[in-house]
């Protein structure tokens, strides 16, 4: 894999994933180097010149007017560290933590936080090392930075807390040993860089956006394949439908859709002598929801990528010359990504609620012109088929229902007032990536129903795009000839979805 080298410029999504999920190595770019030893030296420079700097000679938040003595501002980022790491709850997982490390660590690289090379360097050295902190997934409130989650993903830096190593959890000061690692020690302002940032809320959104394509990419093979599965008419996939309504979505959705049934003999077998005059919504306007989701993702990629170039310290540091200004601002502020994260479970929750619409129609086998069996059982009534698979949709949906409420629209102020309003930006995430899970099981029973009615019209075929997922179906899951558990023919599907399988040309 190729190294990512932290030289100041934006991450793409594609490299986040690499890091977090693939191992691609990192590494500090000397120009990044410099410019952070440059900045440093304006930091060192300021602390005897007797004025107040927030967070470096101060206390924090409500105690920002609390003055440090030069001596303890070791011991005042020492502290911040530990007696912010106050996060609750099960751990987030691993590449998420490690998509946070690499954001902080370009982040810092881009040279207006004042902290010091070896900071980044060392967070580039535990991601290559395959030393991850264990960092509680409930605790901030995505305002003031991540504070929680960061100061916990920091605490390994210093050699306290616990880390992954090797799948193994044991106390950080020993994971950075067995990878040849020193503990920081923290100088002055370098522990507010590392925890006042939107990383988690970032590295979140940038690994649910490379999910939510992949899932795209299975909710298109479903929905295509029961169009044919259902006999259904592909009249509304016509272009000239989606150029008048000028939704971007909408064109490109329906034109995916086409693509896949392109050369399907099933549509043609039933185009004349069919008494259905129009097909339901859920086949019918697939294309108009799907390219919704479509248009509201790209919305929320915006929004994502430009946070993956982002600084989001305070105060930031800005050295010109000999002046060296010292600001302090609210970039740390998550409302940025915590109402796309928002939008995004609602689009992730028309995405499973369409489809969970057509396992209905497939199952309740209502309409006799799709020759279709109820539950697409073999004898029904002796067997159930595939009918509790609808159920299960059903849960799948109405607890997106929930997390499609916004996280973002409610606030609860902290830091005795001081930090008055707070987006709630890593709940908005947390929801989202939930919803995503969700919505995988759910487009996995579309694909799970639609395979199996498919066959009812065999020996014809769909289009290319549909057989071959078929062919990915078939590949982990038999035709249903008995009753049989569907559960691990849904995970399996699932599995699938999320490691790409439906992409095309995969």
């Amino acid at each position: 894999m190729d190294t990512i080298i932290l030289d100041g410029s934006p991450l793409t999504i594609g490299q986040v994933e690499s890091v977090a999920r693939r191992g691609a190595p990192v590494r500090l770019s000397d120009d990044a180097a410099r410019r952070m030893a440059e900045t440093r030296a304006g930091v060192e420079k300021i602390l005897g010149d007797g004025r107040a700097y927030y967070g470096i000679n101060t206390g924090f938040g409500s105690l920002a007017r609390t003055r440090i003595d030069t001596d303890k501002l070791r011991d005042l980022q020492q502290n911040l560290i530990r007696s912010h790491a106050a996060g609750v709850g099960e751990d987030l997982p691993s590449d998420i933590v490690r998509a946070m490390m690499l954001l902080l660590a370009a982040s810092l690289a881009r040279g207006v936080s004042g902290a010091r090379p070896v900071v980044a360097e060392t967070l580039a050295a535990m991601l290559n090392a395959g030393v991850t902190p264990c960092v509680p997934s409930v605790g901030s409130v995505g305002a003031s930075g991540d504070l929680a989650p960061l100061a916990h993903l920091s605490l390994a830096l210093l050699g306290e807390g616990e880390a992954l190593v090797g799948g193994r959890r044991c106390p950080a000061a020993e994971a950075l040993k067995s990878a040849g690692l020193t503990p920081l020690q923290l100088e002055a302002k370098e522990g507010l860089s590392l925890i006042n940032g939107t990383h988690l809320m970032a590295a979140e959104g940038a690994l649910l956006l490379a999910d939510t394509g992949r899932l795209l990419d299975g909710a298109f093979s479903a929905c295509a394949m029961s169009i044919d599965a259902m006999k259904g008419t592909d009249c509304h996939l016509d272009p000239r439908v989606h150029e008048v309504r000028r939704q971007p979505g909408q064109i490109e959705a329906a034109a995916r859709l086409q693509d896949l049934l392109a050369g399907s003999e099933i549509l043609p077998s039933h185009a004349t002598d069919d008494p259905r005059v129009q097909d339901a919504y859920s086949l019918r306007c697939a294309a108009p929801v799907l390219g919704a989701a479509m248009d509201a993702t790209d919305y929320v990629k915006l929004a994502i990528e430009r946070e993956l170039g982002a600084v989001t310290d305070n105060p930031l540091v800005f050295s010109s010359g000999d002046t060296l200004d010292v600001i302090s601002a609210g970039n740390f502020h998550g409302i940025p990504l915590a109402i796309p994260l928002d939008v995004l479970s609602i689009a992730l929750s028309h995405i499973a609620g369409i489809a969970e619409r057509r396992v209905y129609l497939m199952l309740a086998a209502r309409d006799p012109e799709a020759g279709l069996n109820p539950y697409l059982a073999s004898h029904p009534g002796l067997q159930s088929g595939l009918m509790i698979a609808q159920y299960t949709a059903a849960a799948c949906c109405n607890e997106m229902i929930g997390l499609a409420t916004p996280a973002s629209v409610a606030n609860i102020p902290t830091s005795a007032g001081i930090e008055d309003y707070n987006s709630f930006g890593p709940r908005a995430a947390a929801k989202a990536r939930r919803s995503l899970e969700l919505a995988r099981s759910v487009v996995a029973i579309e694909l799970l129903c639609a395979a199996q009615a498919i066959e009812h019209h065999r020996p014809l075929r769909s289009g290319t795009g549909v057989e071959r997922a078929h062919e990915v179906v078939r590949g982990i899951v038999p035709p249903l000839e008995h009753d049989r558990p569907p559960s691990p023919d849904i995970r399996a599907i699932a599995q699938k979805i999320a490691e790409g399988a439906f992409s095309p040309g995969a």
